[in-house]
């Protein structure tokens, strides 16, 4: 959420990032016109309480005298109920207000690329080189039905579409690049590992900012207590921070989680529909930061260099793009997406997406610190990134390294996991 001092002083600037992103000025409108209404509601419950104050001194004048005050005490009593009702009115914009806040986006950073939509995305690196076959690659889909290690068909008997099982190799495949990222993570990229819940409330999918905008891609259930199944472990394990002051001793502080993560897909029709890509259920491991804010881009990099390191370590062809403003995620002021090489699409799909959200999340989920020696507090930067998607990570294993006779390699950095070498029928 965007701080309303800056809204209110700093108009030309939001209006100016709200371009960038494509996106339209009528949202502001609104809270300028709220805005307006909430400055001459205080400006009259200003005027009452200075009346009521003069008013207190007449009375206790007169009363110190032995005088009769009765008219004041009236007069005092209407006013303060004037009060009461303009305060209520005060409040009653003052959430109004909130409310359409929660519904602009962050501001990108000026070192973010301007343009539309992901063509206008701007490559920074590549690693690797793309895979050689003496034979026409295989969809990964494909590769996997015919080792009979996934199994979209009874997945959609069983749930629908956007479902798979997993089985035998391919469970144990999702479990290994598990261990692996977990591993990675904790012992040498310096993460504490946490296994949060999966159910969480509307504070804290409002507090990463799913909420209020984007309900039509989640999943609610039907309870009277509200709760949403997790899209990404982003949201409960930055909410474990929410309504805290931070010592700064503290920070910056790292957390990697595993959890299944639940998306609707809404808006994807007709995209994806075979295959990992895109699915309702799938695995993920995810990399959280609470830092000091002039420390945020730094960690943006270097977060973004964990998730590379996974890529790496398998051997999957990758490259780095900086999203332009036009492709960045709703609460992103910085974004960088990795993107591995699938040969049988020939062309290079999102398997992390690391974004820096300076103190957005942070200012929806009052997440502070305090540093030492200085009155106050400031909200911390928090950031997060895929370390990895587990399903697409196991969709560029099957394509990248498949066999002409149908089987795939495994990577050395997960044969301790895996236990084999290969995946065979």
């Amino acid at each position: 959420m965007l701080d309303i001092k800056l809204v209110r002083e700093n108009t030309d600037k939001v209006i100016e990032a709200l371009k960038k992103r494509g996106e339209g000025t009528g949202i502001l409108d609104k809270i300028l016109k709220i805005e307006e209404e909430r400055r001459d509601a205080l400006k009259v419950v200003e005027d009452l309480r200075q009346s009521r104050n003069k008013l207190s001194q007449e009375i206790g004048y007169l009363k110190k005298e032995g005088k009769d005050a009765s008219g004041l005490l009236s007069e005092a009593k209407s006013i303060s109920d004037q009060i009461t009702e303009k305060e209520n009115n005060l409040r009653e914009l003052e959430d109004k207000a909130l409310q359409e806040l929660l519904l602009i986006p962050n501001i990108p950073d000026e070192s973010v690329p301007v343009g539309k939509d992901e063509t206008e995305n701007r490559e920074l690196r590549i690693w690797g080189s793309r895979p050689e076959f003496s034979f026409e690659p295989k969809n990964h889909w494909d590769i996997g039905e015919g080792l009979g290690i996934l199994d979209f068909d009874r997945a959609s008997k069983i749930a629908g579409a956007r479902f798979v099982i997993n089985k035998g190799a391919g469970a144990k495949l999702e479990r290994a690049l598990m261990n692996f990222m977990l591993n990675l993570h904790t012992k040498e990229h310096g993460y504490t590992e946490i296994f949060p819940p999966i159910l969480v409330n509307k504070e804290s999918m409002t507090g990463t900012g799913q909420l209020p905008k984007f309900e039509e891609d989640l999943f609610k259930l039907a309870d009277e207590r509200g709760f949403y199944l997790v899209p990404t472990a982003e949201v409960p394990v930055t909410n474990m921070h929410r309504q805290e002051i931070l010592d700064e001793a503290v920070l910056p502080i790292y957390y990697t989680a595993y959890t299944p993560c639940f998306r609707r897909e809404a808006g994807s029709y007709g995209k994806d529909t075979r295959g990992l890509i895109r699915q309702h259920q799938f695995n993920k491991v995810e990399l959280v930061k609470f830092v000091k804010p002039e420390d945020s881009f730094n960690e943006h990099e270097s977060l973004t260099n964990n998730a590379e390191e996974v890529l790496k370590r398998l051997g999957l062809h990758y490259r780095v793009m900086a999203l332009c403003t036009g492709d960045m995620g709703f609460s992103a002021a910085k974004t960088y997406d990795l993107e591995v090489w699938f040969p049988a699409q020939q062309k290079f799909r999102e398997i992390s997406s690391c974004s820096n959200f300076t103190d957005f999340q942070a200012r929806r989920a009052s997440i502070r610190f305090k540093r030492a020696g200085k009155k106050g507090t400031e909200f911390v930067h928090t950031l997060n990134g895929s370390g990895l998607a587990i399903g697409r990570t196991c969709a560029a294993i099957l394509e990248n390294f498949q066999q002409e006779d149908g089987s795939v390699i495994i990577p050395d950095a997960l044969r301790h996991f895996m236990g084999t070498e290969k995946i065979t029928r």
